[in-house]
Parts: C-alpha cells; structure tokens; sequence
C-alpha cells in the first residue's frame, strides 16, 4: 500500500468482521435500538449523517452472549458457542490463539475415511471439508467432520463442539453473523469467514433433509428465490441468500465506514466481483458518502480521479493488484500524485 499512513490505514474498518453484539448484550436481556448517531459517529459528523434503526442480532447469537456469562435459560447450543467465544477471548497472543484453534483440530474423533465422497464433501471450500449428519433417536444430531487443511479442521471442531447433540431447531436458528465472535476472537483473518458460511450452510441443508426423511417426506432444495413483502425479504437458497445480504446490509457497518471515510477523506473504487456483503455495505453507505463506486476495472481509475478531484486524500482500491497499478498510473498522470492509494 502506498503512501498511506498507520493511523489512515488502522481507520479503514472490517466489512465483514465487526463484532458489536457483545458489549450491547453484556448488561441487558432486552435491549433497545439506539441511534447510529449516537453510538457511533463523532461529534463532528452526527449531523450530518441521518440516523437509521439499529437492526438486532439475531435469537441465537443473543442467547450465545446471555450464555457466555453464565446465564442458565440459554439454549446448550448457544451456552456453548459462548463459552468458545469468551474461551478464544481469554488468550492475549494470536499464536496461543492459532495453537487453540489447533487443538480443536486435533480433539475431532477420526473420520471414516471412506465416508469421504462427493455425498460428503462441503463445496465452495477452498481446502477439501467433509461433513456427516445423523438424527439421533431422541431427535439430536450427531456431527463429524473432517479438512485436509489444519485451520478448517479447527474451524469444523469448533462447529461440532456447540453443534453436536443440539436439536435441529437450534442448528437450523444460528446465523453467519452469530460466527462473527468466534472468528473475531479466534484472531483469524476475513477471507475465513466464507469458510464458516459454506460449513454451517452444509450442515443446515443437511440437517433439513433429515427433518424430512424422519417424517417421512421428501425433501426438495428450493429454487433460488426471493419473496419480497412490505416489511422484509425471504431468501430460498444460497444464491438467494447472497442477494439478500446485498439488500440488507449491516446498519452499524455501513455508519462506522460513512464516519469514518469521511473523517480520513478516503474514497473507495471497488470492482463487481467483490463479496454481495461488501458490495451492499458500499452500496448503502454511497447514499451519505459519494466518493464509493464499484464497477468493472475499466471505470475505477476514471472514478479515482473524481474522488481526487473532489477532496479525497486516500482512494482505497478494492481489487486485484493490476486495478491498483491503473489507478495509481491514471491519478499521477491526471496531476494527483499526492494522492495515496490503499487497496
């Protein structure tokens, strides 16, 4: 990254890992929505950013919360994922983090290998993950899972530690979101966060079909689609799902970039194939910050120089490096050599 500075850099927020559940949970069962400008802006731009409603985290992850601080009403799959989360927490060095991580690779009972076949196999992993699912007869499900990559084996021995013997309700109620303080305490970077996403997605499409067969109807994986209604938006299937984050983005996320571009005068030029999450974060935070555009690689650097034009000191770039190089080449040879990039 060029000719940016640490306390420029260190302002440019995670999009996809921001963990604010926690603290708003801590001392409250019920809490209430509160203004964006409130809790999240600086005073020297509450004004003029318009305050929108904070949207809640979901059951799950509140029962999660309630669970890691000991709070006996909460559902054992939720008390479990709390108490990994504050377990994570409690170790200060990212390496005894990564050598935790490790050692729930390593606690997974051996999975039979020649249960890995297609049937198995978790798809939209980058490493090799097998997942297996079975309803017990008490009606719990029972978890195995396997990697060919430590780090997602970690990943999958945390999943079966707070999965396993849970019912398929609580299995079927956990959220992507509701990971978001596993993987945040764990210390672990964004991209891990698809691997998270295509784990449970396999196992809650699994555990649908079992609910089937126990009841001895056939399950049919939905067609992807989207049922828009006057106060929300059902999504059926993971592609519909995607589409969903896009028009339902993070409230809190999209305030804290608005602030903070604004305050830092950073403009953003970011390519169509960026995540669906990150492209309605970006999409939702143009309506008070104007300096985002996304579009094909072609268009960035164009854009860049109207960002400069119009104040910007930063232009973050999100995309590959040769967008990067463009954008750098355009702005110098448009009279901005001033300007930084980050991307």
């Amino acid at each position: 990254m060029e000719g940016i500075s640490n306390s420029s850099m260190a302002a440019v927020p995670s999009f996809v890992h921001h963990d604010c559940r926690f603290p708003a949970f801590a001392n409250s069962f019920n809490p209430k929505p509160m203004s964006i400008g409130k809790r999240f802006l600086s005073h020297k731009s509450r004004r003029e950013i318009p305050p929108f409603p904070v949207k809640l985290p979901s059951a799950f992850s509140r029962r999660a919360v309630v669970a890691g601080i000991g709070l006996a009403d909460a559902s054992t799959a939720a008390r479990k994922l709390g108490l990994l989360v504050l377990e994570f927490r409690s170790l200060t060095d990212p390496l005894d983090r990564l050598k935790r991580l490790l050692h729930y690779a390593e606690s997974l009972p051996p999975f039979d290998e020649t249960l890995k076949t297609a049937g198995t196999r978790v798809p939209g992993c980058a490493s090799q993950v097998w997942v297996r699912l079975e309803l017990s007869a008490d009606k719990k499900l029972r978890l195995s899972a396997d990697s060919d990559s430590e780090i997602t084996k970690g990943f999958c021995g945390c999943l079966v530690r707070f999965l396993d013997g849970a019912t398929p309700e609580e299995v079927l109620s956990v959220k992507t979101e509701d990971l978001e303080g596993l993987n945040d305490a764990a210390g672990l970077n964004g991209r891990r966060a698809n691997s998270w996403h295509n784990i449970l997605m396999t196992i809650q499409k699994r555990t649908k079909a079992l609910m089937a067969e126990a009841e001895g109807l056939p399950w049919i994986q939905p067609f992807p689609s989207l049922i828009v209604t006057a106060d929300r938006i059902q999504a059926k299937g993971s592609y519909a799902e995607a589409q969903a984050r896009f028009l339902l983005p993070d409230e809190l996320k999209t305030a804290e970039l608005v602030n903070l571009l604004r305050e830092k005068k950073i403009g953003i030029v970011a390519h169509f194939y960026m995540d669906p999450e990150v492209q309605g974060v970006l999409t939702a935070a143009q309506k008070w910050w104007p300096h985002i555009h996304i579009s094909d690689s072609l268009v960035m650097a164009d854009s860049a120089v109207k960002m400069a034009e119009s104040g910007c000191e930063f232009i973050a770039v999100l995309g590959v490096d040769f967008m990067s190089e463009n954008v750098r080449a355009i702005l110098d040879n448009a009279g901005f050599p001033e300007v930084s990039l980050c991307g």
